[in-house]
């Protein structure tokens, strides 16, 4: 007889990657519940939890939202080796993007070198190709869905349409001196109700008045509510320090109030 194998939280931790924290809320949230628990009450895993976890690794790099991988999974129609099927064709697709991208970043690296900058001006085709693998289309169709018809967009747009590279160089250094103290201040364990946190806050909300359309401080604060609800936002603003976009949310919506 076969004794099935189980695994304490701190070797699935050390196998997946995933840190015992959030093992912890995934099974305080019903996502991954462990099969059983031991005498001492310490949580046990068996292979098929870990087949679990795989399904929720998965879709989280396919930019899945916690919920949503939780109610796909807890679908009784769910089928894993279907899903899996499905998953790998997407990772392949975005494997071949990525690797399309990757050599649109090499050729812009040998359009930079010396000897290679004239082929800038003398063919077309070596400019485009830098441009592979990129697919900017369906995030300008989803922004304009979203926000086309109103003020901001059209004064966005109108402005932006006149930035010329260094603006936009301009603007990308004053977005990350934000970013950066911002996230020194969250590592700083600086409240986001500080008036240091909100001072940031405010500098975020001047530069987008600033560079983009007027931002007054309701508008702001429901750009915060969308930072948190957006998973691929949060991931922009969380590139700076893990838990910023939580943190700056926090602090624009204490800097709205004051």
């Amino acid at each position: 007889m076969n004794t099935r194998r189980t695994y304490k939280v701190s070797d699935v931790s050390r196998m997946s990657g995933v840190s015992v924290r959030a093992l912890h809320h995934y099974d305080e949230i019903g996502l991954l519940r462990p099969s059983a628990r031991s005498s001492s009450d310490y949580r046990l895993y068996d292979d098929d939890d870990l087949l679990r976890l795989q399904q929720i690794l998965i879709g989280r790099e396919l930019g899945m939202s916690l919920e949503a991988i939780k109610r796909s999974l807890d679908d009784p129609q769910f089928d894993r080796r279907a899903a899996l099927r499905q998953q790998r064709l997407e990772l392949a697709a975005r494997a071949e993007r990525t690797a399309a991208m990757l050599r649109a970043v090499d050729d812009a690296l040998a359009l930079l070198d010396d000897e290679g900058a004239s082929t800038m001006t003398e063919s077309h085709d070596s400019v485009k190709s830098i441009f592979s693998g990129f697919d900017p289309a369906k995030y300008e169709a989803e922004a304009e869905k979203r926000w086309g018809q109103t003020d901001a967009w059209r004064e966005s747009s109108k402005r932006t349409s006149k930035y010329s590279e260094a603006d936009w160089s301009r603007y990308k250094a004053e977005s990350d001196a934000i970013m950066n103290d911002a996230a020194k201040l969250l590592r700083e364990g600086v409240a986001p109700e500080s008036v240091d946190a909100m001072d940031v806050a405010e500098r975020h909300r001047r530069s987008i008045d600033q560079w983009f359309y007027p931002c007054a401080k309701g508008m702001h604060a429901a750009l915060a509510d969308m930072y948190e609800a957006d998973e691929r936002f949060a991931a922009n603003i969380d590139a700076y320090g893990e838990g910023l976009a939580r943190w700056l949310s926090a602090a624009i919506r204490a800097n709205a109030r004051r």
